[in-house]
């Protein structure tokens, strides 16, 4: 029990630490760092081209990206911009890499960006009534769980059991992926805090380095940095927790009085990235020509195009399994199963993380997913399929 006091107290200090100034959060975009206006109740948001909100000066969000590598996983942000659907919802959005959830729900509670897309574990700890980091998710983007534990294909450990006394290399230390190990070890009765090691193994190649050269036993990341290692020459395996394999996963993330205050700037951009969330499932290679195409430094360097499209699809084939409306029961892009989001509290709550009172509806809110919806997904499947550069 010291052991889980001790993780619930280092992660609650990391958030505190870095959410001090957040009782001046929630300025609307045009005094925030987004600049723009945002701020409105509605106009025309609930329309499918944001008509009357063209007249209005753009909406400008910085939108925080957990991780210090924007990967073909983003695509849905850029096929907005290719599409003209920025244009129709009057958007013009930054988005910006930041090291990991922790960091994101950080720089979300001091407005240091508007909006991020962070896991749930930080924004359910914030929550704790003593915390007072208010942020909330408007839109779950990634409705099946990008985490997990994985190993060499190769490797002994074949359950959770076997990570005693093992190194798991996470991203960086306000990754998703550090709360989440601690968690999946307690699941299993080991100590978070003594019987496993966190160390810090970075993105893409440098984690392929670090599990090659034998500096970690196993890996606390997401479903796109396996990916990243696996075109890297290294096959992994996933150690699965049927359990936690079913809880939701990150989602665009304000604080509360952001929410309460930019009703349009929510609406316009869960629309449009469910709209390029659906182009990309429909069409994974032309979502992948698209980012680089607005993102040109990210293809990868010394490959020829059939082999770089083809890792960059293995990217974001990745993603694209945990995006689908089917991993949590739900019928709207970006709708929030209030019920999953409550199991997973409780089984942070009982793994230690929690340790206060905190309720799914204080973590997520479907307030707007009906506006957000009001397109026709059919068309953007047509559109996707019509595209061709």
């Amino acid at each position: 029990m010291h052991a889980r006091r001790s993780l619930l107290t280092t992660l609650v200090l990391t958030l505190a630490l870095g959410a001090a100034g957040c009782a001046g959060a929630g300025a609307p975009p045009g005094g925030g760092p987004g600049g723009g206006t945002g701020g409105g109740t509605g106009g025309g948001a609930g329309t499918t081209t944001g008509e009357a909100s063209r007249s209005q000066q753009p909406i400008k969000l910085k939108v925080g990206w957990c991780s210090q590598i924007v990967t073909s996983a983003g695509a849905p942000f850029y096929i907005g911009k290719e599409m003209g659907w920025w244009q129709e919802e009057n958007l013009e959005l930054e988005v910006l890499p930041i090291a990991g959830s922790t960091a994101c729900v950080q720089q979300t509670a001091t407005v240091a960006v508007d909006v991020s897309l962070p896991s749930v574990e930080p924004i359910a700890i914030g929550r704790q009534p003593s915390k007072g980091i208010k942020t909330k998710i408007f839109y779950t983007a990634y409705q099946g769980n990008i985490y997990g534990i994985a190993v060499p294909e190769d490797s002994p450990i074949r359950e959770l059991r076997d990570l005693k006394g093992k190194r798991i290399g996470v991203t960086s230390m306000t990754s998703g992926g550090a709360p989440v190990a601690k968690a999946l070890a307690a699941s299993v009765g080991l100590d978070p805090e003594g019987d496993i090691s966190l160390v810090v193994a970075g993105e893409g190649p440098e984690t392929a380095a670090v599990l090659k050269q034998g500096q970690v036993d196993a890996l606390s990341q997401f479903d796109t940095q396996y990916a990243l290692v696996e075109n890297a020459g290294i096959k992994l395996r996933l150690i699965r927790a049927p359990e936690f394999d079913g809880f939701p996963s990150n989602g665009f993330t304000v604080t509360d009085q952001w929410l309460s205050r930019n009703e349009q700037a929510a609406i316009a951009l869960g629309r449009a990235y469910a709209k390029g969330t659906i182009f990309a499932i429909a069409n994974p290679e032309a979502a992948v020509k698209i980012f680089w195409k607005h993102n040109p430094d990210a293809r990868p360097p010394g490959k020829s195009d059939e082999e770089a499209l083809r890792e960059g699809v293995n990217v974001l084939n990745a993603r694209i399994a945990n995006w689908k409306l089917d991993k949590a029961g739900v019928s709207k892009w970006g709708e929030n199963n209030v019920r999953n989001y409550a199991s997973y509290i409780k089984y942070l709550t009982d793994q230690g993380l929690i340790s206060e009172p905190v309720q799914a509806e204080d973590v997520v809110t479907n307030q707007w997913i009906d506006q957000i919806n009001n397109f026709d997904p059919k068309k953007i499947e047509e559109a996707a399929r019509q595209w061709r550069g």
